[in-house]
Formats: C-alpha cells, structure tokens, sequence
C-alpha cells in the first residue's frame, strides 16, 4: 500500500486509485494523479497493487510476461474480482483507522482498464463510496457477465472514459458498460486515440469530479 497526504496531514476526502493491466501501485500516472490531487484537491490517495502485479508477483520484469500472467488470471482464477474486492475492503479500514480523513470527509474511487474490471464490483459492493470514475472497459472478457451484474448496482455518480479508437475495447462494449451503470449522475467522455492515451485534461477533468461530487455528498 502506498499512501499520499496533504502536508497537514489530515485530508478532505479518500481516494482509493486502482492501476491498469501490467502495472503496479507506483505507475508514473497514478504517482502523478495522486500527487495533483493532494496538492489542488486537499485529498489523501491511496493506490495497492492488483493481483499477479507489482509486489505480488516477483521475479517478473517483462511487461509482456506480466500481461500474460494477468490474462491468466483474469481467465482462471474464480477468486479474482472477490479477492480484489476484499483487498480494497481492508485497505479502506486500514487508512480510516490511520485518522487521515477529516470529520465529514467521503471516499472515493479511480480506476481505468483493470482497474475497472476490478474496481466496478468495488464500488458496487461497497456503500462507502460515494463517486467514482472508471473506463477503458466495457463488456468482455472473462468477467463481462460480472461486470454487467455489478454494474447496475453502481448507483453514485460516475465518470467514465473510452478511447475511441481503443484496440483492446471496442466502442460497443464500452458504450455498454456505461449503459448498464445505474447511477443518474453519468458523465461519458470520449477521446479520439488507442488504449493508452488518456489526456493530462482528462485526468485533471477526472479528479475535479470526484472532488466536485464527494464534496455533496449527504
């Protein structure tokens, strides 16, 4: 677990930031979303790496090794989407008992790719988050009927991201995801480009959100 704070040491709100497919806990984006959002949105942020990444898969540095162990995983292992699920679940209980998060404040989640497939049934399993943003998923792969199972018991606003020219979800799945969502509070933004080019405006535009939305929560 890595965990980012304001310099005071006691944050507005709790953002929980899954990684995508291949990566880990301290990938430069997630550093760098972590560290903008402390500085301009007064959050904490707090990111673990997925399963068969970063930490818990040693031994292996070839990018393509650890997508293929993730593809792997994602295919075979029943506990995948549960294990990750209790991860998060724990790792929010560690941070609250930390005393980080000021009286009042709300806890979010961000996560793009796999942390997506990962986050959705997250955030659908658990009544603490209060906004969320997700994307560059849509319906498939081996857990698209979970994702679709889950994805209408999302019900807290939600930005989503897609790629318009993503090579690995195509515009169909993703538009169907978004679809299934339930919440009535959805902001779909698309962008020209492959999987991996998310914007510097859309990530900014993606951390406004969650500030902007967990700042009313009730």
């Amino acid at each position: 677990m890595v965990l980012w704070t304001p310099a005071t040491g006691v944050a507005d709100h709790l953002i929980l930031a899954g990684h995508g497919g291949s990566g880990h806990k301290l990938e430069d984006y997630i550093a760098s979303l972590a560290t903008g959002m402390v500085r301009h949105q007064h959050v904490a942020v707090v990111s673990i790496d997925g399963p068969v990444h970063g930490e818990r898969l040693t031994g292996v540095t070839d990018e393509a090794q650890r997508r293929l162990e993730f593809i792997r995983a994602w295919s075979s292992d029943p506990h995948f989407t549960d294990g990750m699920v209790r991860d998060w679940q724990e790792t929010l209980d560690a941070v609250l008992a930390m005393d980080v998060l000021a009286p009042g404040g709300h806890v979010g989640y961000w996560g793009l790719s796999m942390g997506t497939i990962l986050g959705l049934p997250f955030v659908a399993a658990e009544s603490r988050v209060g906004a969320a943003v997700l994307g560059l998923m849509g319906v498939t792969g081996p857990t698209k009927d979970r994702l679709l199972t889950d994805a209408v018991r999302v019900t807290v606003p939600t930005f989503f991201l897609a790629q318009w020219d993503d090579q690995l979800v195509t515009r169909e799945e993703a538009l169907a995801l978004i679809d299934a969502i339930a919440a009535t509070d959805k902001t779909l933004v698309v962008t020209p480009g492959p999987h991996a080019a998310v914007t510097p405006e859309n990530f900014r535009r993606s951390a406004e959100f969650l500030a902007d939305r967990l700042g009313v929560v009730g």
